[in-house]
C-alpha cells in the first residue's frame, strides 16, 4: 500500500479488460499521470476489496485515497475534477446528454451482445455475430443522426467521451467495424489497447 501513496492517481485494473483501458485513454488523453495497479482477477487482493466492497470489480480509480469505481463513472469524474484541456465532453448540456445516452447504449446493449459470439459456434455464432453487428449499425446510425455536422467520434481533433469508450472493443472485434476501427491508427489508442492475437488468447482461456 505504500506504493501505491506515492500516486495521487492509482488504477487498479486489469492488463485485458476493455473497461480498464478506456481509464487509462482518458488518463493519458488528458495528462493525469497515474500508477497502474495490476489486479490478479482469479485471487482478487484485499486493496481491489478495500476499494470496491460492492462490486468487487476492475477498474477502480484511487484519487488522492479516495476511491471512484464503474468505468463510465470514472470517465465522468476525470472529466470533471481535471478540467484542463482536451475536454472529453461538449460544454452544451443538451450535447452532452446526447453522448451520454450512446455512451450508455454501447454499454448496455452493443458489448452485452458481443459475449455469445466468444460462447457460441457454428450457426449460433453467426447468428450472434448479425446481431452484434446490427447493434453496431444502429449505434453508427445513431451518431450520424444525432450529431449531423460534427461527430462526436474521430471529428479530427482530439479523442472524446465516446472515441474512449468505443476504442477499446477494436482491438477485439477489428473485422466487425468500419470507420471506428480508425480509432486504432490513434497513438494514445496504440499505447494503450494490447495485441488482438494476446487478447485472442487470454479470452479463449476465460470463456472456451
Amino acid at each position: 500500500m505504500e506504493k501505491q501513496k506515492l500516486s495521487e492517481a492509482v488504477l487498479i485494473g486489469f492488463w485485458a479488460s476493455s473497461y480498464c483501458h478506456r481509464v487509462e485513454l482518458a488518463l493519458k488523453i488528458k495528462g493525469i499521470p497515474y500508477q497502474f495497479v495490476e489486479e490478479d482477477l482469479s485471487n482478487k487482493s484485499d486493496l481491489l476489496i478495500q476499494y470496491n466492497p460492492v462490486h468487487k470489480k476492475v477498474p477502480v480509480l484511487v484519487h488522492k485515497g479516495k476511491a471512484i469505481a464503474e468505468s463510465l463513472v470514472i470517465l465522468e469524474y476525470i472529466e470533471d475534477c481535471w478540467d484542463n484541456t482536451p475536454q472529453l465532453l461538449p460544454q452544451d448540456p443538451y450535447e452532452r446528454a446526447k453522448i451520454r445516452f450512446w455512451a450508455n447504449f454501447y454499454d448496455q446493449k452493443v458489448i452485452p451482445s458481443s459475449y455469445p459470439i466468444v460462447h457460441s459456434k457454428g450457426k449460433a455464432r453467426e447468428k450472434a455475430m448479425a446481431a452484434f453487428k446490427e447493434l453496431l449499425r444502429v449505434f453508427d446510425d445513431g451518431i450520424e443522426k444525432d450529431f449531423p455536422t460534427r461527430s462526436p467520434i474521430l471529428n479530427g481533433e482530439t479523442l472524446g467521451f465516446l472515441d474512449v469508450i468505443v476504442a477499446a472493443i477494436t482491438c477485439i472485434y477489428p473485422a466487425f467495424l468500419s470507420r471506428l476501427n480508425a480509432l486504432n491508427g490513434c497513438p494514445a489508442v496504440k499505447e494503450t489497447l494490447p495485441p488482438h492475437d494476446k487478447l485472442v488468447v487470454i479470452i479463449r482461456k476465460l470463456f472456451l
